[in-house]
């Protein structure tokens, strides 16, 4: 071999390795960024707390030792329509909606499926009068069946356990207002639509409140926003719903949009409206999520099955939200 090939071939292999570690590690650096931040903003939020509040910011009181998760009743409210009740909705029905402490199907007809029948006409120029009809029908007639309530579609994925693991660390008299929080439009901004929010009792009756009073108004068509100016006008605080490694609950979108580790790019558009930095790959998403949409019949099932019924043998879990903040408990006794 020629000393010029041997040369060339050394040269070969010495960049195609240079250009190996220098991609581990731009993703290493980036990885150890974003988590070292995150862990730092969330832990020191939590200084300010007592006991092992979890999720939410800073005004929120930890109310752990009186709402253990099982006492925290959740009513459902699936935003509906005749058309997609055969094709939707009775998915949602036979599959996380079982979990629901109670749970209404919101439609413009009265059907025997049950659907609650709303004084409103379909289409998505509709979709905020079905939800002021919406709240303020449950706030008539089954306010005193929960003390939180979630909105979703016929075509969100919810694990209720999840969340309601979240909400018992928060006080429902107070008012509260949970989801994927969006920021364009809005000073505090507002939950998105799809990934499912949550009022709670104090909340829902102050969005009635602020209808009763003309505080609030159909001022537009964006369901989601609207009901978000109306949360920011009746001072209803959003609470962040992240766990204490930064990671979201609520998701707009599958999986699949968040779960695939990227190179540096700019916000996809999936992403442009979120509240906080996103993150995407393995760490996007809790291990405690809550919420998926754009959730079709086939995977409601699946989500169902890997949700309720897979179970790796002798997996012991790898995050534990209360020892983490223990041990910083631990840390700043000690300091």
């Amino acid at each position: 071999m020629r000393p010029t090939s041997v040369t060339f071939t050394i040269g070969l292999i010495f960049g195609y390795l240079s250009l190996r570690l220098l991609l581990t590690s731009m993703f290493s650096v980036e990885l150890v960024s974003d988590s070292v931040t995150y862990e730092k903003n969330r832990l020191r939020a939590y200084k300010v707390h007592t006991g092992t509040f979890l999720f939410g910011n800073s005004s929120q009181k930890n109310n752990s030792a009186v709402n253990p998760p099982n006492s925290t009743r959740i009513l459902c409210w699936i935003m509906t329509g005749p058309r997609n009740l055969e094709s939707r909705t009775k998915h949602v029905k036979q599959t996380w909606g079982k979990h629901c402490h109670h749970i209404l199907y919101m439609s413009s007809v009265k059907t025997d499926f049950p659907t609650v029948e709303l004084n409103v006409s379909e289409g998505r120029e509709n979709l905020y009068w079905k939800t002021i009809r919406a709240l303020q029908y449950i706030h008539q007639h089954h306010q005193d069946k929960a003390n939180w309530f979630l909105k979703a579609d016929d075509d969100t994925f919810v694990v209720i356990e999840n969340l309601q693991y979240i909400l018992s660390k928060l006080d429902p008299e107070k008012p509260l207002y949970l989801g994927r929080r969006f920021k364009p439009f809005i000073s505090q901004g507002y939950m998105s639509g799809g990934a499912g929010y949550v009022l709670s009792k104090e909340a829902l009756k102050r969005f009635v409140k602020g209808f009763q009073t003309g505080q609030c108004t159909h001022f537009s068509t964006i369901e989601d926003m609207a009901l978000g100016k109306c949360m920011e006008t009746m001072k209803v605080e959003p609470v962040d719903t992240r766990d204490v490694k930064g990671r979201q609950t609520f998701h707009a979108f599958p999986l699949d949009h968040y779960i695939i580790r990227q190179l540096p790019r700019p916000r996809p558009w999936y992403m442009i409206y979120d509240y906080y930095v996103p993150n995407e790959g393995p760490n996007c998403c809790s291990d405690f999520i809550v919420s998926f949409h754009y959730i079709y019949p086939v995977q409601q099932y699946v989500l169902e099955y890997f949700t309720y019924h897979l179970r790796p043998y002798g997996y012991l879990h790898r995050f534990r939200p209360e020892e983490i903040v223990e041990e910083n408990n631990k840390t700043n006794k000690g300091g």
